[in-house]
């Protein structure tokens, strides 16, 4: 989950246990920061590349930092915990359009908690259908693993590519 930015269509996400940990490191290095950092040393702090966090700016997850004289982006501490919010998000296995759904609730003034629930539970009820899927898919494996065990090899056609998954008889 380090470099690049999770939750992209088609993608498959792993899950770090290990988060909470990274989280918590994360919290502690915020408290290092009294004030404006460069984006490098919120990159290191966050556990994710520069790059991560320019994206996160501009599917807006992240607010537009402040900027120096010289054009280098700073940010404070709100980055930080904001950072530390996204990656405990992704950990529970949000997308980041549903993340951004709850910043908006919370930019907009508002206590997301209400949100995240319907958030989680919808998750939840997604993950449970999933399994229901997996596990027919799972009996209809088994099925074709015991079709392939009864079928004799020598029997195939040429016409069939493998009558193991052909229609049967």
């Amino acid at each position: 989950m380090g470099d690049l930015p999770v939750g992209a269509v088609g993608e498959v996400e792993e899950i770090d246990v290990h988060v909470a940990t990274v989280n918590v490191d994360v919290q502690e290095k915020v408290k290092r920061y009294a004030g404006p950092v460069l984006i490098g040393e919120v990159a290191e702090s966050a556990g994710v590349t520069s790059q991560t966090i320019r994206f996160y700016e501009h599917e807006g997850l992240l607010p537009p930092p402040g900027r120096r004289g010289n054009g280098y982006r700073v940010y404070d501490r709100t980055t930080l915990n904001r950072l530390a919010f996204i990656r405990s998000a992704q950990s529970a296995g949000l997308t980041l359009a549903e993340i951004r759904s709850i910043i908006d609730v919370r930019d907009a003034g508002e206590v997301p908690c209400g949100h995240v629930t319907a958030v989680l539970q919808a998750k939840l009820d997604a993950v449970a259908a999933r399994m229901r899927e997996l596990e027919i898919l799972a009996s209809e494996l088994d099925h074709l693993l015991e079709r392939g065990r009864a079928l004799d090899p020598g029997d195939c056609t040429d016409t069939d590519i493998c009558h193991i998954l052909s229609e049967a008889p």
